[in-house]
């Protein structure tokens, strides 16, 4: 099965184009000498059980984060902010995975484990990975510099483009549709952020990693409607 990079590039997870292939045989007795290949062969056989991801035998989303620790350890922090905010394992199901393999001495079980505690606090995304992620995207593309968790008003918000009435608003994990009570709130929010002359903008941490240049755009129409006395400098991604 694809396993470890391979796996979390089938999972949707950003990674470098230059990634060798991963695959892991299940049984170590099997022979595999395939070229640009990396084959592993685990004497840890939980989590095994494969899934289909487009049409390719892959690693489990747990095990895969077991795995991926112990080739790329310094990934893992986005890795599991991908999960989290997609919703593709809770954040209980991600520490029990961290438990259970911690016990058997798997060696990216400690990369995993320290990513999980940076992003999630009683299980929710934390703001350690929003942060960096925001300011590369504003970096990459040239956008105007944003203060992060400002008050506006009554309300600490997320991010405020300096010098402008533009706020960038974050969705996380549980607010994907699932809060309705959440949902509301935030209309409400919205509303009242608005009638004080803000302009809101939404966006998701899977939004500024995966698609940046799109979101980018988003970001760079507003500032040219609402905000045009700031200098955008030139775009990265039109050239």
């Amino acid at each position: 099965m694809a396993s470890h990079r391979s796996a979390a590039h089938l999972w949707g997870i950003p990674r470098p184009e230059d990634d060798p292939i991963d695959v892991m045989l299940t049984e170590r007795r099997r022979e595999a000498n395939l070229p640009r290949v990396v084959v592993h062969r685990p004497r840890d056989r939980r989590d095994l059980s494969p899934v289909l991801r487009q049409n390719i035998r892959t690693s489990n989303i747990l095990r895969l984060l077991c795995d991926l620790g112990a080739v790329d350890p310094d990934s893992v922090v986005a890795a599991v902010g991908h999960v989290v905010t997609n919703g593709l394992a809770s954040p209980v199901a991600l520490r029990t995975a961290v438990e259970v393999h911690a016990r058997r001495g798997r060696r990216g079980v400690p990369a995993f484990r320290e990513a999980l505690e940076d992003w999630v606090l009683d299980d929710k995304p934390v703001d350690s990975i929003l942060e960096p992620a925001m300011r590369k995207l504003v970096t990459t593309h040239n956008l105007p510099p944003v203060e992060f968790h400002p008050m506006v008003g009554a309300y600490e918000v997320d991010f405020r483009i300096i010098d402008s009435p533009i706020i960038l608003e974050c969705d996380g994990w549980e607010t994907h549709g699932r809060n309705r009570r959440r949902f509301e709130k935030d209309r409400v929010r919205d509303g009242e952020l608005t009638a004080m002359g803000n302009i809101v903008v939404r966006f998701t941490y899977r939004g500024i990693t995966r698609y940046a240049a799109r979101e980018a755009d988003r970001i760079r129409r507003n500032v040219r409607r609402w905000a045009p006395h700031l200098d955008l400098g030139g775009n990265p991604a039109d050239t």
